[in-house]
């Protein structure tokens, strides 16, 4: 990041036109934006950013879409913001929106890190005859050389099809499973962060359309956050369906992520 780099802005991305099942999750960044202004929650990060008040924390509204053209509206509007020194955190709509938004980010950094924490690897080639659905954003984004590493956290829903394609493009995997007994690799910057929440375990967050038991719990996610070695110069968190949420709570931690991804993104801001 340069000097002139100087706001982390929230970008509204209500899109769910590539969900591979149900719908909802275009409803996302109006009930996370209210629940943000609510005071329900407070400002401050736990790594000390006050969120208030803050000039280098703001709000980049919504990118209007319609039916059927999703990815060169998502990409102008990056390049855009991305020109004029703003650096992104994107709330889907579902997963199919990090493609479009890599494309923009890999004009400016072509060698990022992408640190990708999901129940799924989103690696189909295509999905139900969509190779643009929200089961396959990493497949294009690998293709088309947008980033230098993809590591995936969280994964407990791979395949053989997904298997060979992880192969295919060197992914560094870790599986569910092996999340407490294996280290992570270095997460080092620039780093781009993709956060499907259902990584999360349904128990933490049910307000999502594929729910996979046995999975992060909302604490491992926030230390991931806290730990990359930055600079996170961007992040896409995706997938919250408040159609199926309950009792507000899948809201509540969304919320709380923005914050904390927020929150990281300006103290990397601040520190280079």
């Amino acid at each position: 990041m340069t000097a002139a780099t100087n706001r982390v802005s929230l970008l509204g991305i209500p899109f769910d036109d590539n969900s591979s099942f149900e719908k909802g999750p275009a409803k996302a960044p109006k009930v996370v934006r209210d629940l943000l202004s609510s005071g329900s929650l407070n400002k401050s990060t736990e790594l000390g950013i006050d969120l208030a008040n803050n000039v280098a924390w703001q709000d980049a509204g919504n990118i209007d879409l319609v039916p059927g053209e999703f990815l060169e509206p998502i990409r102008k509007e990056c390049d855009r913001l991305l020109a004029d020194n703003h650096r992104l955190l994107s709330l889907g709509g579902d997963h199919s929106v990090t493609y479009p938004i890599l494309l923009a980010y890999a004009k400016v950094f072509p060698s990022l890190t992408i640190l990708h924490i999901d129940a799924h690897p989103d690696l189909y080639n295509e999905f139900k005859g969509n190779p643009l659905a929200n089961a396959c954003p990493f497949a294009r984004i690998m293709e088309n050389n947008l980033c230098g590493r993809l590591v995936q956290v969280g994964i407990r829903t791979l395949n053989t099809h997904q298997r060979q394609q992880a192969e295919k493009f060197s992914v560094e995997m870790i599986q569910m499973k092996d999340f407490y007994n294996s280290p992570l690799p270095p997460i080092k910057g620039p780093v781009y962060l993709s956060l499907d929440i259902d990584g999360i375990d349904p128990a933490f967050a049910p307000g999502v359309s594929h729910r996979e038991p046995g999975g992060l719990t909302t604490r491992d996610v926030i230390n991931l956050i806290h730990n990359i070695d930055g600079p996170l110069v961007g992040a896409d968190i995706v997938e919250f369906n408040p159609d199926k949420d309950i009792d507000g709570m899948t809201a509540q931690l969304v919320g709380k992520l923005v914050k904390e991804v927020a929150g990281k993104m300006l103290m990397d801001l601040h520190q280079t």
